[in-house]
């Protein structure tokens, strides 16, 4: 059994696969130039453990970097998840890997221990933003680690191949100046707008993210927590997201669609019958192709109309 029950309905056919042999993601502002005083020389291979985190590791690395994201299928759980020998000469051959880490994708930790190689420059996301074991996996919804992370990548990239280091500083640049822009836009209008507004949740998925927006999930960390690894909840999480349903104390209730337990479609549809807005986040990439930011505006729009609806702000 796995660690969770995963929604093979609509949610698959929306995101879709990207494909983990070639480039993991589809960059519309990839520049093909080159950097002043620099060559595009050999093509470098690196890899992600997953989606979220390949497309900006190919967006930073722009036409020197080949990516891969070894989890890019919305239907595979990276707790579960078990390595093909095609995974294990992926990263064998990444000059460059990263993984989320925080026990959310432990079997790349052991894949690299099999294949170890001095050469390697390896990102830990846990480490490197400092959350321990038993913490909140889901960092690439929180924008301050992602900024850590982006710029952990670029560094990285530089001491792998130092003569394209300007072309790899202005990827970045361009990267916080112009691609996040709308992303970085969306969230300071909700965080001055919608600070301190309830809200529910279906896992703690969302919870990196509420922190970032400074909305206050009143669902139960534990339930939050449970549903997130899989575990069954205590029915006296069950009765308090009920009532906070049903006396209308969240605004807006938001849950992971590829994790669609039947407490949650309850909840769900409990919100609906309530008219309490509902919004939907996803684990991976949505829709097949999408780079992060494209992924994340558009979880952020649906949020803010949500939130204007249910406060008029």
């Amino acid at each position: 059994m796995g660690r969770r029950t995963w929604a093979a309905t609509a949610a698959i056919a929306v995101l879709g696969a990207v494909t983990t042999t070639g480039c993991a993601t589809t960059n519309p502002n990839e520049s093909s130039g080159s950097a002043a005083g620099t060559k595009p020389g050999k093509v470098i291979e690196v890899a992600a453990s997953i989606n979220a985190w390949g497309s900006i590791l190919q967006q930073l690395g722009g036409d020197r970097v080949k990516a891969t994201s070894i989890i890019s299928n919305p239907n595979t759980d990276p707790h579960d998840y078990e390595p093909t020998p095609q995974d294990g000469v992926t990263i064998a051959k990444s000059k460059l890997f990263l993984y989320n880490g925080v026990g959310y994708d432990s079997w790349a930790a052991k894949s690299l221990a099999a294949g170890e190689k001095e050469s390697r420059q390896v990102i830990d996301v846990g480490k490197l933003v400092k959350v321990p074991d038993g913490g909140n996996p889901h960092r690439w919804y929180s924008a301050a680690d992602v900024a850590t992370v982006a710029n952990a990548i670029t560094a990285d990239l530089k001491k792998l191949a130092p003569a394209n280091a300007s072309y790899f500083d202005q990827q970045n640049k361009k990267f916080f100046a112009a691609d996040l822009a709308e992303y970085n836009t969306l969230i300071k209008q909700i965080q001055t707008t919608y600070a301190g507004t309830a809200v529910g949740a279906s896992e703690s998925i969302f919870s990196p993210l509420a922190d970032t927006l400074k909305l206050t999930v009143l669902t139960p960390p534990s339930f939050l927590k449970a549903t997130s690894e899989g575990a069954d909840p205590t029915p006296a999480d069950l009765a308090t997201i009920t009532s906070q349903i049903k006396n209308k104390k969240i605004k807006v209730y938001v849950y992971n669609s590829q994790n669609a337990t039947p407490d949650i479609a309850a909840q769900v549809k409990a919100a609906k019958a309530e008219g309490i807005p509902v919004v939907t986040v996803t684990e991976t990439l949505s829709p097949a192709g999408a780079t992060f930011q494209q992924w994340q505006v558009a979880q952020l729009r649906a949020l803010t109309a949500a939130l204007k609806k249910a406060t008029g702000r």
